[in-house]
């Protein structure tokens, strides 16, 4: 029964965000953005958490859900406007993710669980918030850290490493440093790691 409700959510979420009107390559191929990146989230949690339950699995695919309807230039530049743009996402994730597991009949708890998740309440303490994060954090890293070192200069993607390192677990550490980076980004982990 955890299975399907799981298939059914993530058919929902999928429903969403195959309408991205942005694209991303992926394997030469253009796909929608977020469905693109649901699919990467619900992988990489395969990977790094096999044994994730129905509200992790339900979190991880609906990270960037209809992502595209709030957009960075609705907010002011700078920090506040960077971090209040940052929350009202989470909270629309939050929304129509819980929405989606009551649809498909998750119990309370697991859909309170999927909000605390989506608004990123209780990092470090909770540890399904965690895993979460750890998830985000691994597929940044490996599907879009290369694009990322490209519009940066080397002062700014340290401190963008060391922040995503702050955010991760020892056990999303660990998996980080398996991630197949080249060896200029092997270098530049160096140096923001130090």
């Amino acid at each position: 029964m955890t299975v399907l409700r799981v298939q059914k959510a993530i058919k929902l979420i999928d429903d969403i965000n195959i309408k991205d009107p942005v694209s991303d390559i992926s394997n030469g191929k253009a796909q929608p953005k977020e469905w693109l990146y649901g699919l990467r989230m619900s992988e990489c949690l395969a990977q790094f958490e096999p044994d994730a339950g129905i509200a992790l699995q339900i979190a991880a695919r609906a990270q960037h859900i209809k992502r595209w309807s709030i957009t960075r230039d609705s907010y002011p530049l700078g920090k506040a406007g960077y971090f209040d743009w940052r929350q009202s996402l989470g909270r629309l994730h939050a929304q129509l993710a819980m929405e989606i597991a009551q649809q498909v009949a998750c119990d309370e708890a697991d859909i309170d669980a999927i909000g605390r998740m989506l608004r990123k309440e209780k990092i470090k303490r909770d540890p399904q918030v965690q895993t979460l994060e750890d998830v985000i954090c691994l597929v940044f890293l490996q599907f879009y850290f290369t694009d990322f070192c490209k519009k940066h200069d080397e002062d700014k993607l340290i401190r963008i490493v060391q922040k995503t390192w702050a955010k991760m677990s020892e056990k999303g550490h660990q998996a980080a440093l398996k991630l197949p980076f080249t060896d200029e980004q092997h270098t530049l982990l160096g140096k923001a790691l130090a």
